[in-house]
């Protein structure tokens, strides 16, 4: 994963006040932290960290202050209608080091014939991976499932240097059957005859 650059400006006023101010010039208030150290308080411009943040897990490089720091986005705090970016924790990191991070499931194929559904019991795979290669994300096949198989996570194939972060029983995906639409209009009929009855 290739490093976004980003600038950054160190935040030296805090509290709500502040963080207003600072969304009102565009930037957005957040804390870097990790390895023990103080956190530092900063700000990015809004535009430039929205884009970075499309990619899942991003590697940052922040330059601030006429040092750098290489961080990937821990929690990112949204509006709750518009979605603007409201506020950012940011986790230091090294190259070589590992950190836990949660990956978004894609999935390819189709499920076997019968209008059966597919649920996501886990939405992001949790799983460990070196700061500087964190994939973007994993693919499952779904391809000729019927209704009541399931995928566990250690059913799914992960890049080299990738490890699981769940239980590896743990169900990521299954099957649902469709709901059969026929008894419910047999029972309406029913009802229907119990009424001309009475």
């Amino acid at each position: 994963m290739a490093e976004i650059k980003l600038t950054a400006e160190v935040r030296t006023n805090f509290g709500k006040g502040a963080a207003r101010q600072t969304r009102r010039e565009n930037k957005v208030p957040g804390v870097i932290y990790g390895h023990g150290a103080e956190p530092k308080h900063v700000a990015v411009d809004s535009h430039a960290l929205m884009m970075a943040l499309k990619t899942p897990n991003a590697l940052l490089r922040l330059e601030f202050d006429g040092k750098s720091e290489l961080v990937i986005p821990k929690a990112v705090q949204r509006e709750a209608i518009r979605r603007f970016l409201v506020h950012v924790d940011f986790l230091a990191v090294k190259k070589g080091e590992k950190v836990t991070v949660e990956l978004p499931i894609q999935t390819e194929g189709e499920l076997a014939a019968g209008g059966n559904l597919l649920e996501h019991v886990l939405n992001t795979l949790p799983v460990e991976a070196e700061a500087t290669h964190i994939p973007e994300s994993v693919t499952v096949s779904i391809a000729g499932l019927n209704a009541g198989s399931s995928v566990q996570a250690k059913d799914i194939t992960l890049p080299s240097g990738v490890s699981l972060a769940v239980e590896d029983d743990a169900v990521v995906l299954q099957v649902v059957a469709a709901q059969a639409e026929a008894p419910a209009e047999e029972a309406t009929a029913g009802e229907g005859a119990e009424g001309a009855e009475a």
